[in-house]
């Protein structure tokens, strides 16, 4: 299904409107298509092609943007990086995506030349507008499209990938799940239709665009003509100002940020009265907070969603937020939901798997038929998340799939953090589980079993993990065990380890 290229319409029908403040500078959306032209002219003349993959590392910011809008242009798939990770895992990213170039900002050029290192570079650099930089990747295409063919797309072909998003792997590896436009479209339409659409809106992104959450803000917006404040990072007191400076009505966080968002307004005593929702994702919500900013009236919609689902898939309609407090809502409008248990429905108010379908829903992951027959189930996505659904249809998220630590609003897979240290020579067995936290929420800690004949001493483990893992995906706590919890069939059974009562006590 072909419809037409949706900044170009914004800025035919629109071009005055402000698309994005970004630094508190507005941009039109004349003025953004404009320089998503430019920047796309300046990647066509380089050795790509058509369905080329493009990583990009790079701050939040108008330069960001700006080369997503490029890319759909030149009709490139983005490949957005986690900043976060290190070198190590970004580059193992790309090359299992066959990024053809990498796109990224003066601020992360240190780790670029570490990334290099490790992936197939040919040593070109090139210098883009608005302060970006172009590494070209060895095996990009030596056949240069001419640019007035891939310029100024008329149509978004929407079962066409836009993105293809990494999440982290349960077997130690991530899985990069392909983003069409048609699941950004549908999205964005199912969110307009839960929240209403109001012309003056303005959403203020504060999660990275390199995360789902983040990016379909950009494209949310710009599908229904609406702007978006940028913020390059979370900073409290400074999201609270903005809203309050720019008249911001929607909002998408994690736990976290709304414990900070709440702190920060008892500090100063402000109000926020033109946010009319506030998107909470990450994960299931603590039954206090919500209460909390029930008793404010601030209108709090808690959300279910993941990479796959191209963000929320269930969202709190506004009228249930004291109703039906502590449930993730009903489906978007194009979404199907279903528990299952052993493979069938699961009556009413009885725990399952969380199913999914719809145009909203991945067609897959890249270049992994085994994952994607795995979770696939004539047309239905098996979340791995476990859930019920009451009597009235909605959604109660009981547990982020079943090991997954969730460590202020960014998953951690265990199975990740053990590969990482079943890589240290002395290491036999590793078990990881999360652990409560008061400022991240949940962070992981270790149990280790030393090889026969070893002794290991967990600082020097500490220290062998930092390369390898990225830092929010580092143990708080590494403990020396004889032995780990295992089921009769030697399946290590996490949620036996125990909790240290001080968890975040020095390795």
């Amino acid at each position: 299904m072909l419809i037409p290229n949706w900044l170009a319409r914004a800025a035919a029908q629109a071009p005055q409107r402000v698309a994005l403040i970004a630094a508190d500078v507005p941009c039109t959306y004349a003025e953004l298509e404009q320089a998503a032209t430019a920047c796309a002219s300046e990647i066509a003349a380089l050795p790509i092609q058509p369905g080329s993959r493009i990583g990009l590392l790079a701050r939040n910011g108008l330069p960001y943007a700006t080369v997503v809008h490029a890319l759909m242009q030149i009709d490139a798939i983005l490949v957005p990086l986690n900043a976060r990770l290190t070198p190590a895992e970004i580059a193992w990213q790309m090359l299992d995506a066959g990024c053809a170039l990498l796109i990224y900002d003066d601020a992360h050029a240190t780790m670029v030349e570490a990334i290099a290192r490790d992936v197939p570079a040919t040593g070109q650099r090139h210098r883009l507008g608005a302060g970006l930089q172009v590494m070209v990747m060895a095996g990009a295409s030596s056949e240069i499209p001419s640019a007035p063919s891939l310029l100024l797309r008329a149509t978004i072909d929407l079962a066409a990938p836009q993105a293809i998003i990494y999440t982290s792997g349960t077997t130690g590896r991530p899985k990069g799940a392909i983003i069409t436009y048609g699941m950004q479209y549908w999205s964005a339409l199912g969110s307009l239709l839960n929240l209403g659409h109001q012309r003056d809106d303005r959403w203020l992104a504060v999660l990275p665009f390199f995360h789902v959450g983040g990016l379909a803000i950009l494209m949310r917006a710009v599908i229904t003509m609406t702007s978006v404040v940028i913020h390059e990072r979370f900073d409290a007191a400074a999201v609270n100002v903005a809203i309050r400076a720019h008249e911001v009505t929607l909002i998408s966080v994690v736990t976290v940020m709304l414990q900070r968002l709440l702190a920060d307004l008892d500090a100063s005593g402000a109000a926020l009265p033109t946010l009319r929702a506030v998107l909470l994702g990450g994960g299931p919500a603590p039954a206090p907070l919500l209460r909390t900013c029930a008793d404010r009236a601030l209108p709090v919609l808690q959300t279910y969603g993941m990479t796959e689902s191209c963000s929320q898939a269930v969202t709190l309609p506004p009228e249930d937020a004291l109703r039906k407090l502590g449930s993730a809502g009903l489906p978007l409008g194009s979404v199907e939901l279903a528990i299952w248990r052993d493979g069938s429905p699961a009556p009413v108010g009885t725990d399952g798997e969380i199913m999914l379908r719809g145009p909203t829903i991945t067609p897959g992951y890249w270049n992994r038929p085994d994952a994607n027959t795995a979770v696939f189930t004539d047309g239905w996505f098996a979340s791995g998340d476990i859930g019920r659904r009451d009597a009235d249809g909605y959604l109660y998220v009981l547990d982020r799939r079943d090991d997954l630590i969730i460590a202020g609003g960014e998953n951690i897979y265990p199975a990740e953090i053990e590969a990482a240290l079943l890589a240290h020579p002395a290491v036999a067995e590793a078990g990881v589980r999360g652990a409560p936290d008061a400022r991240w929420g949940q962070t992981p800690i270790a149990y280790i079993v030393p090889a026969p004949g070893q002794t290991l001493i967990p600082d020097e483990v500490a220290t062998f993990l930092v390369d390898r893992l990225a830092k929010y995906k580092l143990p708080t706590r590494i403990i020396v065990v004889d032995a780990l919890p295992r089921n009769g069939a030697g399946k290590l059974l996490r949620r036996e380890l125990p909790v240290p009562e001080n968890s975040r006590a020095a390795h």
